[in-house]
């Protein structure tokens, strides 16, 4: 397992391997991917909002309305006045972010029928009989009005009483428009508004809200699908947002929305565009729209009650006429709390509020398909410099490396952002290049690790353990240099080495001196000595270098001793072969040389190759004693 993981190929499929799987997953819908986008995007919401207009008015049902105008639903007739003083006020467009769907229970006949039967209410119920119907003074302050949209929301099918009123159908100029009808949002239910309402407003728009799988909206479909899916006969529709119809209604009355297949504005096309007057709105295949949010303040909220008086209407003139009016509500009660990537708590009319006004300013933000394949291509390019040089370069420089192109990303993402409105996510990239840097250094950690073992255990052939040991802890030591201090060098020879050889072929030879060396050289590591070198036939060694060893002589003088012990297995071979052979056997005998006194011992050779070694002139004394014994 540890060859497969060290070899270099394997080091290079693993990654490739890595880098293939991070390419596929960049497009993955999965919600841990869509999580690390959503945060990437809301952050640069956040850093930078859309800028502010004056071009929209909210009216809020809030808590204060409520108070003096008594609980929700208002009876219909507050309604009618309410849409009759904005009119009246100079609103251009009134859009109901509110669906009446039910008659008005305070109506005067409706209350008559729920009077006492009897001859003392019959008076009471004739005069309420007479009473214009609420829904119907509603109804008509609509029509008189000119400018109303009224909205529409889902609901379950069991509750579902009619289906949604379509004020003027869009014109879609697209050829697959099965594929762009199957792609939008569809509901299976429907709550609307009564006919008496919708029929006679300008428009009629959608204001359902589509969160992502954290509860955040950030995407709003511009079309709804009703029904989803065919229903006895009944082939599905495509309905406008409240926020499109308004826009509508603010640019002609008889207009309509046309949409069109690659007609986005701008660098990078969205695949789709929705025109309304000169107003283009991109849009990708399911229909939805990136909302680029901008902070409302409260203040800009106005209070539904303050219409009902002439002097509050007198001084709220000015930031109603011209404008686009949405009609909401911000108290808790009523249920239309909604989160957006700039707070989570916010009345859900600020959602159409900045579709709307950022379909005005011409201000976007878009991820279109491109910026999925862009993001696959980010990662297949980085990823593979990071695999090419991975073998040329070390850990840091790699690591610096890899930061810098994330980086870039980064830098690049939120360029294209603050520019183009362009959504590129940088997280996921910075996150698949990560794992590469980490699995990279990984394998080439435990490759050079194996590489050192091995070195290790090849220099565990030259020198002694304890210095290999001491090598791997302290690696300064090697390196030019050394010290002086007293030694126990011994020297070896083969007597009559030359007779030897001449009776021997050269192979004979090399399995002779293994034969004579790998036990001596034993019995020297053995006794914690260091062998400098091999000379042909003979050999040198000392001790109490490089580590200390205070009892060096006696080990040197043991080592010795223990030497001729180990030449009788060896002579016991080289006379069993002889005699296999036919010819007489040669036993071997060694000389040996010892000297105690100081060395100067260290590294020493050339920059480029150096050895441990010992010189002075006790190696020297102790190699003519090694002559001298004969």
């Amino acid at each position: 397992m540890i060859r497969l993981l060290t070899n270099k190929w394997t080091h290079i499929l693993v990654l490739l391997a890595l880098l293939v799987g991070a390419v596929l997953f960049s497009g993955s819908q999965y919600d841990l991917r869509k999580r690390m986008q959503y945060a990437t995007f809301d952050t640069y919401n956040k850093l930078k909002p859309r800028p502010a207009t004056d071009r929209v008015a909210i009216v809020d049902l809030d808590e204060a309305s409520l108070k003096k105008l008594g609980q929700w639903p208002f009876p219909r007739t507050v309604m009618a006045e309410l849409v009759s003083n904005l009119k009246n006020m100079g609103a251009k467009v009134i859009a109901f972010d509110v669906v009446f769907a039910e008659p008005d229970r305070t109506s005067p006949a409706r209350i008559a029928k729920t009077l006492p039967q009897g001859d003392v209410y019959a008076s009471v119920k004739t005069a309420l009989d007479t009473l214009p119907d609420n829904d119907a003074i509603f109804a008509n302050a609509i029509k008189e009005a000119g400018n109303v949209v009224t909205g529409f929301t889902r609901a379950r099918p069991e509750e579902t009483l009619r289906s949604p009123y379509l004020s003027a159908k869009p014109t879609f100029l697209i050829n697959d428009m099965d594929s762009f009808m199957r792609y939008t949002f569809g509901v299976p239910g429907i709550a609307e508004n009564l006919p008496a309402f919708s029929t006679v407003a300008a428009g009629n728009g959608s204001f359902m809200a589509t969160p992502d799988i954290d509860g955040i909206i950030r995407e709003v479909p511009l079309f709804v699908r009703y029904p989803a899916q065919k229903i006895g006969g009944v082939d599905p529709e495509l309905y406008p947002m409240l926020g499109l119809e308004a826009l509508r209604v603010a640019v002609n009355t008889n207009s309509k929305l046309l949409v069109k297949k690659n007609g986005a504005q701008g660098a990078v096309d969205t695949g789709y565009n929705i025109k309304i007057g000169n107003l283009n709105v991109p849009i990708e295949s399911d229909g939805k729209l990136w909302v680029y949010y901008r902070h409302i303040d409260h203040d800009e909220y106005i209070s539904a009650y303050k219409f009902f008086d002439l002097v509050e209407r007198e001084a709220l003139r000015k930031r109603i006429d011209g404008k686009i009016v949405f009609v909401g509500t911000s108290a808790e009660g009523l249920r239309d709390i909604r989160s957006t990537p700039l707070d989570i708590f916010v009345p859900g009319v600020e959602v159409h509020v900045n579709v709307v006004e950022q379909i005005l300013q011409g201000k976007f933000i878009k991820r279109p398909k491109l910026m999925i394949q862009l993001e696959a291509a980010i990662i297949g390019c980085a990823g593979l410099l990071i695999i090419l040089c991975a073998p040329f370069m070390n850990v840091i420089i790699l690591g610096i490396l890899t930061a810098g192109l994330m980086g870039c990303m980064f830098l690049g993402s939120w360029q294209m952002y603050i520019t183009e409105g362009l959504l590129l996510d940088p997280v996921y990239p910075s996150i698949a290049l990560s794992v590469l840097f980490l699995v990279s250094s990984l394998l080439s950690y435990i490759r050079s690790e194996a590489d050192r073992q091995r070195v290790r255990q090849a220099f565990g052939l030259y020198i002694a353990p304890s210095f290999m040991e001491e090598l791997t802890n302290n690696p300064d030591k090697l390196k030019l240099g050394g010290e002086v201090k007293d030694l126990t060098v011994m020297f070896t020879d083969i007597r009559s080495f030359t007779t030897i050889s001449e009776s021997l072929t050269p192979e004979e030879l090399i399995h002779l001196m293994n034969d004579f060396l790998t036990p001596m050289s034993d019995l020297v590591m053995g006794n914690r000595g260091t062998i400098d070198k091999y000379m042909g036939d003979a050999m040198m060694a000392f001790w109490n270098a490089p580590l200390d060893d205070p009892d060096h002589a006696r080990h040197a003088c043991l080592s010795a001793l223990k030497m001729n012990e180990a030449l009788i297995p060896v002579n016991e071979q080289v006379k069993a072969r002889a005699e296999k052979e036919g010819r007489t056997p040669v036993l071997l005998n060694a000389g040996i040389g010892i000297n105690t006194g100081p060395c100067s011992v260290g590294n020493m050779g050339s920059r480029q190759r150096f050895a441990y070694s010992a010189l002075g002139d006790a190696v020297n004394l102790a190699s003519r004693l090694e002559g001298q014994t004969k």
